[in-house]
């Protein structure tokens, strides 16, 4: 699809052809469009519209309707295959890899689902049914079974005329080659496979030092080491490095994209979605962002709770109440920074566990001179406003030293705060991304504001206080 612009005209067409009951051209607009195409203009159709337009495709062209609801995604593809008969499920799911026809399954209501996975073990496409034995987001719940492998034995003429037996079903990137008892023994690329000679068996020609992954692995392991090596395709092995499936790159790019959806979410203070924003329930949308909204609700009630314990200091020092949101702001703000870089760079591997006394190291440092230099900019602030406008009285000096000294104190402590809670997180078991930029903000406001009166106690003390 060309642009945003035919987009729209592509669904204009299909509401008014639905609403003439043109099936004919309908249809001819729906095999116009790219599978990933018809996803994308399904998704600003309304419920009875995409159905309506789905079943249509499904009638005409099975095998390229089911493209479509793949690339729809998982939960909002299943809810086109509800109200279907399980026969029916069952023949559509066929149609697709067991790996995606996996992530469909589990969204399907209880009882279909289970009588449709009985129905494809019946039919010898018990697949899907394996898959669904492991854990979720582990490379066995994603991986294709379907992999294409030779024995070390195979000489390069037979294997270039067995991919081209087999080339119409599947997709391949390289050449497993396996011994006698379906071990994982090395890899061949088409390239080199295509230049050797003929006569040559794929035990010589073959690199046997494989990236692969386990069974158990989880996702983000196989997308890290996907992205790593630049490999388009990663076999998966069991425990005993028998070759059971392979997860190719456009299954990591889900997870990659699905990964960091859920970090973002996280980082930003709010539960992560199951499905897309536009596809999530109201009051689904409202849960996941109420329950962290009351927790740091809660947690800025402390702040409330230390301005009350300075109340006599604010009383006899007003202007010190002027400062208050620059400050504990400043120190929000720092923090958030911090906690956003440490987590992005756990999630890349970037920096370990043990890498903690180095961070903080660096972070006290950093905390130092960022709170410095706006320790700087604040003096320069005061001492501008009390010359222009005498705004802070006699003991504007006193004032102008208090915040700065006070922001350099509050900005190190965010780093410091933003950057180790992660590490927490993640010592605890838990996900480093809980520890979000709102989070660590409540956190800090409250420890900012004792930091803050603290030292304007010390330099305050004999005149305003």
């Amino acid at each position: 699809m060309a642009g945003r612009k035919n987009q729209e005209v592509v669904i204009t067409s299909i509401r008014r052809f639905l609403r003439m009951g043109a099936t004919t051209n309908l249809l001819n607009i729906l095999e116009k469009e790219r599978p990933a195409d018809l996803a994308e203009v399904f998704r600003h159709l309304s419920d009875r519209e995409r159905r309506s337009a789905f079943d249509l495709l499904v009638a005409r062209d099975r095998s390229r309707a089911m493209e479509a609801l793949s690339e729809l995604g998982a939960e909002s593809g299943a809810s086109l295959l509800e109200g279907r008969s399980a026969e029916d499920v069952s023949k559509l799911l066929a149609e697709l890899p067991p790996d995606d026809a996996v992530g469909l399954v589990q969204y399907l209501p209880g009882e279909l689902a289970e009588t449709v996975l009985d129905l494809l073990h019946r039919k010898d496409s018990s697949e899907v049914v394996e898959l669904l034995q492991h854990a979720e987001n582990t490379a066995g719940r994603l991986m294709n079974p379907r992999v294409f492998a030779l024995s070390e034995e195979t000489t390069s003429g037979e294997a270039v005329a067995k991919l081209q037996q087999a080339g119409g079903k599947e997709l391949f990137f390289y050449v497993y080659v396996i011994d006698d008892r379906n071990h994982l023994v090395g890899v061949v690329s088409l390239r080199r496979l295509l230049l050797v000679a003929p006569s040559a068996k794929l035990r010589d020609i073959m690199t046997s030092d494989v990236i692969s992954v386990g069974i158990d692995s989880d996702q983000e392991e196989v997308a890290k080491l996907v992205t790593s090596y630049n490999v388009v395709a990663v076999p998966v092995v069991d425990a005993e490095n028998r070759l059971v499936g392979t997860i190719t790159v456009d299954d990591v790019i889900d997870i990659i994209k699905d990964e960091t959806t859920e970090d973002i979410q996280k980082i930003g203070g709010s539960e992560a979605l199951d499905e897309p924003y536009v596809d999530t329930p109201f009051w689904t949308l409202v849960k996941k962002r109420a329950r962290w909204l009351v927790v740091l609700f809660l947690g800025e009630m402390l702040t409330a709770t230390a301005m009350g314990y300075f109340e006599k200091e604010i009383a006899r020092a007003v202007v010190l109440a002027l400062f208050v949101p620059l400050v504990i702001s400043s120190g929000g703000n720092s923090g958030s920074q911090a906690a956003s870089l440490i987590i992005r760079a756990l999630a890349l591997g970037e920096v370990k566990l043990h890498d903690w006394w180095n961070v903080m190291r660096r972070e006290i440092f950093s905390g130092l001179a960022l709170g410095g230099l706006l320790g700087v900019v604040a003096f320069i602030r005061i001492v501008s406003w009390h010359f222009m406008f005498g705004s802070y009285g006699d003991n504007w000096l006193k004032i102008a030293f208090t915040v700065s000294i006070a922001l350099v104190g509050v900005v190190m402590w965010g780093t410091l705060s933003g950057s180790m809670l992660p590490f927490v997180m993640k010592r605890l078991g838990a996900d480093p991304a809980a520890s979000s930029a709102p989070f660590v903000a409540t956190l800090v406001d409250v420890t900012g504001l004792i930091i803050y009166f603290s030292v304007a106690a010390i330099v305050l003390r004999g005149t305003l206080l």
